[in-house]
């Protein structure tokens, strides 16, 4: 069989190109039937001229999954003409209350807006310190900013690029209101040593778990480990909506109860406002396309996990780092993230043989302008600006093929060949000389 082939394009975007090819298949079969048969319909690989291009996402294959009962629901909900609260929020609140095993879930606007909302939740203001990761994205950093407290940034674990429980509990002060770990590219935090600092200081710990939807931590899933948790329907997330999106679960009902009057004004019955709140209702249209979605969900993450072990084989006689996973967790791979030396040099090796990669995140949040008065300088989180220097995120989407992983591996396995057969040739040179 040919290699996949795709018309050369712009790499610059995180989302991959796609195929135009049509992959019908019967809806009203059972889910994993159905999956099966449209999986092979739109993998298939296309025939083409260009180089081989492998992109961090496939969106519009994807899409081909599901098109025609997208176009179902939507026009449904178009029918119905109930756009804000209409019930595809309830039936997509419960489902994944269910699914993670948690009393409250609360649907919201997207992730910054459910950091936001949990903390207004919990009371936490002016004169309150957060304690959170310093590399991951803005959003955790800035919702803290944002409701006047003061985040408090810890170095990570180096392995897991988790928040670091030791250094955790050296910046706990009197101020300390909360703990905001992030289950960073799908791993989840020790969430054991974590939640123990949180008992022992009397601090809710809040899951920023934006990117670890269906992870586990000791067998529980990620979105029940703290004393909240939010996640994200951002379209590049593991389960990403049409738009933006989404969600806060609690165990706690009474701060479930808040956080639900706090996304709309925090109105408690019309026009009746018990406190202060904003807009971060979730649209009833992009509900109902992620209730389609959902039904995919399981297979896309098998798929993931299926790529990530095989980037593991495939990556093994490379200089490179692939991704560590504690001995607790079971990580759902949001990113395939490795530690390379020559970073920078590789990615645009990359880049010139068709392939998309992305840095998460160049620029670690204690050293970004806006945070420059809290006087954080380059060394203060050493394993943090390490891996700012280090990591490069590879293509693990669920829509690879084999073929696909092979060609990443094999062109990072050359990338260091080279390298290595020009540093021998200047040795040789300068015996020679």
């Amino acid at each position: 069989m040919r290699g996949r082939c795709y018309p050369t394009g712009d790499l610059s975007s995180i989302i991959g190109l796609g195929s135009a090819r049509s992959a019908r298949h019967d809806l009203a079969g059972g889910v994993r039937r159905t999956l099966a048969g449209s999986f092979l319909a739109a993998l298939e690989p296309l025939e083409g001229h260009g180089m081989r291009q492998v992109g961090m996402l496939d969106l519009r294959r994807e899409f081909e999954l599901f098109r025609d009962e997208v176009r179902r629901t939507t026009l449904e909900v178009l029918d119905s003409q109930q756009f804000i609260g209409g019930p595809a929020v309830t039936e997509l609140e419960d489902a994944l209350r269910q699914r993670v095993g948690v009393r409250c879930a609360v649907a919201v606007s997207n992730g910054s807006d459910a950091l936001l909302c949990t903390l207004m939740a919990l009371g936490i203001g002016p004169g309150d310190e957060v304690i959170v990761p310093a590399f991951t994205f803005f959003a955790t950093a800035g919702a803290v900013a944002r409701v006047g407290a003061t985040p408090v940034f810890v170095d990570i674990d180096p392995r897991t690029f988790n928040l670091h429980p030791e250094r955790t509990a050296a910046a706990m002060t009197a101020r300390t209101k909360a703990i905001m770990p992030v289950h960073l590219y799908g791993q989840c935090a020790d969430m054991d040593a974590l939640n123990a600092l949180g008992r022992q200081h009397g601090v809710p710990v809040i899951e920023d778990a934006c990117q670890a939807l269906g992870a586990t931590y000791r067998d529980r899933p990620a979105g029940a480990l703290g004393t909240a948790a939010c996640i994200s329907f951002y379209p590049t997330k593991n389960l990403g909506g049409f738009g933006e999106g989404g969600m806060i679960f609690t165990d706690d009902e009474e701060l479930g109860r808040i956080a639900r009057q706090l996304r709309n004004h925090g109105e408690s019955q019309r026009y009746v406002h018990e406190r202060v709140g904003g807009n971060f209702r979730l649209d009833t249209l992009k509900a109902a396309i992620l209730l389609v979605k959902l039904r995919f969900w399981d297979e896309f993450t098998r798929r993931r996990r299926h790529n990530a072990a095989r980037y593991d084989e495939l990556l093994r006689e490379t200089p490179v780092t692939p991704p560590y996973v504690a001995p607790p967790c079971q990580a759902v791979y949001h990113q395939y993230t490795i530690l390379a030396d020559r970073r920078d040099e590789l990615q645009a090796f990359l880049k010139e043989a068709g392939i998309g990669t992305v840095v998460y995140y160049p620029v670690p949040l204690h050293l970004q302008r806006c945070f420059a008065a809290l006087g954080y300088r380059p060394g203060s989180l050493p394993a943090t600006e390490e891996a700012c220097r280090r990591v490069l995120s590879i293509p693990c989407h669920p829509m690879l093929e084999d073929e696909d992983l092979q060609y990443v591996a094999g062109t990072i396995a050359r990338f260091y060949g080279q390298q290595r057969a020009g540093a021998r040739d200047a040795v040789c040179s300068t015996r020679k000389a």
